[in-house]
């Protein structure tokens, strides 16, 4: 049986000037406790498997905040495209400037986090395939499709982490046979609209060249990508601090509970944000990280099986 192969380590030290917390910094990103591309380790170092334009990488992230850096480390074919992208998924290309709220609730949240910054992975069919998956259903029920997917058709993520994933390339999206979305629980809509994204895929990462419009009008170009998916890519991908997920099953309710203490609809929710226009989705966040919300009155929405249908 032959070896298995030395995969080399890479690694840097960023200083970014301010404390990352690396467990808010990256939540964003992580798709569910079982998120199979995503690893928080027992010393606060953060693990991630990605699928990037170099080929597969791991990326290990450690804060050091009293030495005022971060160490990151990475292997695969993609480890120094992983390593030079760590400023920017840490948020170093989001200015925070004129972002002054003077909502006791955000006042306050802003106050704890005012290191926070809108994280950018540049990957932009990485953030778009379980955003698709999470189009009005549960997010329980979009992470069990994610892990089960990513699980079956992704690979071994490179380096030391037997367990960590990385995502389907693009080419392994369009293959997955009908039944096989259909035993992970996404219907017809949902992966029709993975498959057909995929086979755009090129022209899809280079969303990352462009302005937060024409970004916004490319990925709504995609049959079954609105308003609500693509303002989902452009916070991951885009790293833009004005997109709202217009059309969340939860977040206008939460964002009114917050401000004004009643659940109100998308129309009044935007309202709400319009004193924070080019800081909207930075203003979401800190109602996110206030941990208020609505009492629940009834049950949520319920689990829906395709499997069965």
């Amino acid at each position: 049986m032959p070896a298995s192969p030395v995969v080399t380590e890479l690694s840097r030290v960023w200083r970014p000037g301010r404390q990352v917390d690396l467990g808010v910094a990256l939540a964003p990103m992580r798709r569910g406790s079982g998120d199979p591309t995503f690893h928080g380790a027992a010393d606060g170092s953060v693990w991630r498997g990605l699928r990037t334009p170099l080929g597969p990488a791991t990326l290990r992230l450690r804060s050091r905040p009293t030495a005022g850096l971060v160490e990151a480390a990475a292997w695969g074919a993609g480890a120094a495209w992983a390593l030079d992208g760590v400023p920017d998924l840490l948020g170093s290309g989001d200015d925070p400037a004129g972002f002054a709220p003077d909502h006791p609730v955000l006042r306050d949240v802003w106050r704890r986090h005012r290191d926070w910054r809108v994280p950018r992975s540049r990957l932009v069919l990485e953030a778009l395939v379980p955003a698709v998956l999470e189009q009005k259903v549960t997010g329980r029920e979009a992470w069990r499709a994610w892990r089960a997917l990513v699980r079956r058709y992704g690979d071994p993520a490179p380096g030391p982490v037997p367990a960590l994933r990385v995502a389907p390339d693009a080419a392994t999206w369009r293959r997955i046979p009908s039944w096989e979305w259909h035993r992970a629980g996404v219907d017809l809509s949902r992966s029709r609209t993975v498959v057909t994204a995929a086979g755009s895929a090129g022209r899809l990462e280079q969303v990352v060249m462009l302005g937060r419009d024409e970004a916004d009008a490319r990925l709504r170009s995609l049959p079954g990508v609105g308003v609500w998916t693509a303002a989902e890519v452009r916070q991951r991908a885009l790293g833009d601090a004005d997109a709202v997920s217009v059309g969340d099953y939860h977040l206008s309710s939460l964002v009114g509970w917050a401000l004004v203490g009643e659940r109100v609809d998308d129309d009044a929710m935007l309202e709400l944000l319009e004193p924070y226009r080019g800081h909207r989705y930075r203003a979401v966040r800190m109602v996110e990280l206030s941990g208020l919300g609505p009492p629940r009155r009834a049950p949520g929405m319920a689990v829906r099986d395709f499997r069965s249908m």
